[in-house]
């Protein structure tokens, strides 16, 4: 992979980085990594925000701009979102609704094939992330003092979702499905209300 493709991706990844922090990160020099930054944001990948510290000259912080986040893009996202739309105007809301719920039929369908095997929430949860990576989400677990965090960095169906919440609602009742009543689920932070990451607080 091109260092400018691992950089959009750790940066997707980890949110806003300093080029220090990149370049021990990719194993490279600070000055070879401020001057890819440099050309990212002269391309329009790329935006920074100087911040002040309590000794010193402000820290550069990096981040993605909308056309950074681009670069990650839905899958056949028009295309789905024609389809969303013919579904809506042929059937209505309520057809739109039944193809959402037969989507989370399915997925949960073969969430549960998957998780067959795993008999505790670490085990689900790891399988999950697994299976979610292979999807496109960019997930990772974290374990914490309450249970885990769930995150997902970025959202292969975003626009579709964006065009139907009902979307989003089926991610939570497919987790909800899987981990069981006696788990609590609840989305912290949420790509399509414009944060940068999808995250899922369980306890």
């Amino acid at each position: 992979m091109k260092s400018v493709d691992l950089i959009l991706k750790t940066i997707k990844k980890d949110g806003a980085v300093t080029a220090k922090q990149l370049a021990e990160q990719l194993n490279m020099t600070t000055m070879g990594a401020r001057q890819h930054l440099q050309s990212l944001q002269k391309d329009g990948f790329l935006s920074f925000e100087d911040l002040k510290v309590k000794v010193g000259r402000p820290t550069r912080h990096w981040s993605l701009t909308q056309k950074g986040h681009a670069q990650f893009a839905d899958r056949h996202s028009e295309l789905t979102i024609q389809v969303i739309e013919a579904v809506e105007n042929l059937f209505g809301a309520e057809g739109l609704q039944k193809v959402a719920d037969e989507r989370e039929a399915k997925t949960l369908a073969y969430y549960q094939r998957e998780l067959s095997s795993c008999s505790d929430i670490f085990s689900k949860l790891s399988k999950l992330v697994e299976l979610r990576q292979q999807e496109g989400y960019m997930a990772e677990l974290e374990k914490t003092e309450q249970g885990f965090v769930l995150i997902e960095n970025h959202c292969p169906i975003c626009k579709a979702a964006s065009r139907c919440p009902s979307l989003c609602q089926s991610e939570l009742n497919v987790f909800q499905s899987l981990l069981g009543k006696q788990v609590a689920i609840q989305r912290t932070e949420h790509i399509v209300e414009g944060q940068r990451r999808c995250v899922y607080l369980i306890t």
